[in-house]
């Protein structure tokens, strides 16, 4: 397995697991572009991928760096470790459903916290998905030394209202909590 930057080469592949994975319309090629714009800084890119030896993608994770990333009515900067211009977004994850308990979370979280230190971050922040199978997103997090924030009801409705979201376990009137948890590098 190989950990690589996210390019525009794997777009179409990141998409499609993307949307299996969180849910129909959960992304598409233009929001995919704005994210990984937004996790380079310094010439340095936070977005990652993971690719087996036939370069099948197996997942993939995006992060914002610090300061290039709008704090919204879902973070609690006020409870956080470090500064907001010093804290980096850890926006999605998702893993090849086949793929999954083989440690390629961890490993994608890795490479963007070396890439995000590499930027000035000092820390990052994530909204964890608390009904994920499981409740395997916030275990992950947590594991990595992540810290609970806050609880966050909702967090994912408004999007199904704006953009079409539809969640994999709730439909289109996502229900769903967020663990806002921040993790220190």
């Amino acid at each position: 397995m190989t950990i690589t930057p996210l390019e525009r080469e794997h777009y179409d592949r990141v998409v499609t697991l993307a949307n299996l994975v969180h849910g129909e319309n959960y992304l598409d090629a233009a929001l995919l572009e704005k994210m990984c714009k937004k996790g380079t800084k310094h010439n340095i890119n936070a977005c990652f991928v993971a690719l087996d030896d036939e370069n099948n993608l197996l997942g993939f994770r995006t992060s914002y760096a610090a300061q290039q990333w709008p704090i919204d009515k879902w973070c609690t900067p006020s409870q956080w470790p470090v500064l907001p211009s010093q804290m980096a977004y850890f926006k999605c994850i998702a893993i090849e459903p086949s793929a999954q308990g083989q440690g390629i979370g961890p490993k994608l979280l890795q490479a963007s916290i070396n890439a995000l230190r590499q930027q000035g971050a000092l820390a990052g922040v994530a909204h964890l998905w608390k009904q994920s199978p499981g409740n395997g997103a916030v275990k992950y997090f947590t594991k990595a030394g992540g810290e609970l924030i806050k609880i966050h009801d909702e967090r994912w409705l408004e999007n199904c209202i704006n953009d079409g979201y539809i969640c994999t376990l709730c439909g289109n009137k996502c229900q769903c909590q967020a663990a806002e948890m921040a993790l220190m590098f």
